[in-house]
This record gives C-alpha cells, structure tokens and sequence, in this order.
C-alpha cells in the first residue's frame, strides 16, 4: 500500500485533515481535491522561490497511488526540480497518516505524487524572470 520509502521527499508546505464534504460518491476523498490541495502547494512554493506572484501553467503528470479516506491526515511535500528564465518545476508527494483507520499499521504513506509548473509574473500578470539569489 503506498511508497516503500519511510518519509517524504521535500520541505512541509500544506498539512490539513480529508473532510467528509471533500469525498465523491465512493466515499473516498475526491480526486480533484488532492489535486487542488497540491496545487495550492505548489504555488506557496513556488512564489516562495521566485520571490513574486506565481500562476500554474501545468499539470505536468499525476499519480493517484491510494484512496484518500475521511479523517486522514493529509501532508503535501515539494521540491523544485527546475528553475528556467520564467518558469519553475514543482514535484509533489502527498502523505497521509490514517488516524480514523481501522489499521494495524498507523505509519504515514505516500497517496500521490506530481509535478506542476509555475511561471512568474508581475503585478500586471506579465511573465517575468525568476529571481535567483
């Protein structure tokens, strides 16, 4: 079930609890908001990275691992993987501990994994280069 690795690549950037009003007819928690949650993420990151407004240009690629279920708690975890002029690469692991599960193991696993693309833009929504210390 989940990653075979014991923890999670990349920094902390969004911990919260899977909420029923976020599942879908199966009762599992919605796909798209895994997504979203990641997608907010990634852009904390990313305008952290490029010390001004972001906007997500992509979703490269996403893997939904295992279901999400009510009560879990949900970690989102990221990495720059590129830098260009303009744009940055984002890579995003989603983490749960099942602490409503009716589980043995109560460990944190992986449940998804992604990467999105951010550009830079100025305050009139203008790409602009990404600021590099």
């Amino acid at each position: 079930m989940g990653d075979t690795k014991s923890c999670a690549e990349g920094e902390l950037i969004l911990r919260t609890q899977a909420m029923p009003a976020d599942t879908n007819a199966n009762g599992d928690i919605f796909g798209g908001w895994i997504m979203s949650q990641m997608d907010i993420a990634g852009g904390m990151l990313a305008k952290a990275v490029a010390k001004s407004r972001t906007v997500t240009v992509a979703v490269n690629n996403i893997l939904f691992i295992s279901p999400v279920h009510v009560g879990d708690i949900f970690s989102c975890y990221g990495t720059v993987s590129k830098i260009g002029n303009t744009s940055m690469k984002i890579r995003l692991e989603v983490w749960v501990e099942p602490v409503l599960r009716d589980m043995e193991n109560k460990d944190s696993f992986k449940v998804c994994e992604g990467e999105f693309t951010y550009v830079a833009i100025d305050d009139d929504g203008n790409k602009q280069k990404v600021i590099r210390d």
